[in-house]
């Protein structure tokens, strides 16, 4: 069996390529929600149709796709895989700047979902086979920081663009035509993203660890079917508590830019940066914080180290997000989003931990597929269109987004708390037969 670990320096150094392709994946995804009032305002849209695009149009396909990619991690190159992935998504980002309907920015959502959808299971079973257990969580903690990063890149990036260009009349553009000013912001985050497709393409592949030479490299997906129906306590119960985590974080996320502009009257311009870097601060402290304590926690003993993260996120997410949503004020909604941000990611590194501490190494790209396809579905797909829905359907009133957030996560949170509590027995059962 394999036992050597690759030299920590390099380790590290591929980890922090990683997450810059993750931080860029989440800039071209998270990029949409600054630009919500020039495209309704440009193509007619609804909120309804602008969750749409940011949820189920990314979603279905990314977690779709999501399933075979982690297959291919689990018996390709993965460096190859994640390049790939970039390639794709970033490609279709900037072909997001072309767009001249809703049905071709949809279509363009669903490519970006495709890219990305090889990144996750890549990521987690190459980072797995860089380190030793006891340090997966904060290795994971700081790969998972491009989700925070990338966000709050967006919102700066978006910001400034909007608030530069706000009432310029069109660019025009040789062989393209006019260009609006959130055309120009998706040919912005889109086009770097060929480059760094060439960066990850250098990284080294490691070598798989904890494979027994009598083994095949890589399980059939009915072996990995039905080792998740026979833990199906453990895995069922994580995936609907991260799940619910995921839903309430995007439901407030995404809308937070409409909900500045619409109930408290700030513009792009005055909140993009402040925004940004609550975002990308308090996220990546967040998840990198929630990795260092459940590492902490299993160097004292404690047996479901990794589920510990997620409940104190769920049990905290809840108040905050939904005070965050009635603040009185912009200044006390984003002071107040700052401790929502490093509560939702408080569980994010633990969670990834926790499935390459339960699955076996030959099935672990394949497992987090699926723990994603939950994930994704749920949380990606229904927290921002949800929040639309409501808005259009129930309150019918742009100016109570900040109720439909509300509702999203005072439901969301304390679900995520109660199957995450569930999840620990199970867990512990688990680990102990690979003791």
């Amino acid at each position: 069996m394999q036992t050597s670990w690759p030299r920590p320096a390099y380790a590290w150094y591929a980890t922090l390529v990683l997450m810059f392709a993750y931080t860029l994946s989440y800039v071209d995804r998270q990029i949409l929600s600054m630009l919500v009032g020039p495209i309704k305002a440009d193509l007619g849209v609804s909120d309804t149709q602008i969750g749409l695009l940011q949820g189920l149009a990314f979603a279905v396909f990314y977690t779709l796709i999501g399933i075979p990619m982690g297959r291919l991690a689990d018996r390709g190159d993965r460096r190859r895989i994640i390049a790939w992935g970039v390639f794709v998504w970033s490609l279709a980002t900037a072909a997001s700047g072309l767009a001249r309907s809703f049905t071709q920015l949809f279509a363009a959502r669903v490519a970006v979902g495709v890219g990305e959808a090889a990144l996750g299971p890549a990521a987690y079973s190459l980072i797995a086979d860089q380190f030793p257990p006891e340090r997966r969580g904060r290795a994971l903690g700081v790969y998972s920081m491009g989700v925070y990063l990338g966000i709050g890149l967006a919102a700066m990036i978006g910001g400034a663009v909007v608030g530069r260009l706000a009432g310029q009349p069109p660019f025009p553009v040789p062989l393209i035509g006019e260009l609006e000013s959130w055309h120009v912001a998706f040919l912005i985050v889109g086009l770097p993203g060929l480059l760094l497709a060439l960066w990850v393409r250098t990284l080294r592949e490691p070598v798989r660890q904890g494979i027994e030479p009598a083994q095949d490299a890589v399980a059939p997906l009915a072996e990995v079917l039905a080792f998740i129906r026979q833990n199906l306590r453990l895995f069922g119960m994580h995936f609907a508590g991260f799940s619910m985590l995921t839903l309430a974080f995007n439901a407030v996320a995404f809308w937070m830019p409409p909900y500045l502009q619409r109930v408290h009257g700030l513009t792009p311009g005055n909140f993009g940066v402040p925004l940004g870097l609550i975002l990308a601060i308090g996220g990546a402290a967040g998840i990198v914080s929630g990795g260092v304590f459940a590492d902490w926690l299993r160097k004292r003993g404690t047996v479901d180290a990794e589920l510990w993260p997620g409940i104190v996120s769920a049990l905290l997410v809840w108040p905050l997000g939904i005070a965050t949503c009635q603040a009185a004020s912009g200044s006390n909604s984003l002071a107040l989003f700052a401790g929502f941000m490093f509560f939702s990611s408080f569980a994010f590194a633990a969670a990834a931990a926790a499935l390459q501490a339960a699955a076996p190494n030959r099935m672990r790209g394949q497992v987090s597929a699926v723990y994603l396809f939950f994930v994704n579905l749920a949380g990606i797909g229904l927290g921002s269109f949800l929040t639309g829905f409501v808005n259009d359907y129930v309150y019918a009133d742009e100016l109570r987004v900040g109720d439909s957030m509300s509702w999203i996560v005072g439901i969301a949170a304390p679900l995520a708390a109660t199957f995450l509590w569930a999840a620990r027995r199970p867990y512990c059962v688990r680990l102990a037969t690979l003791a």
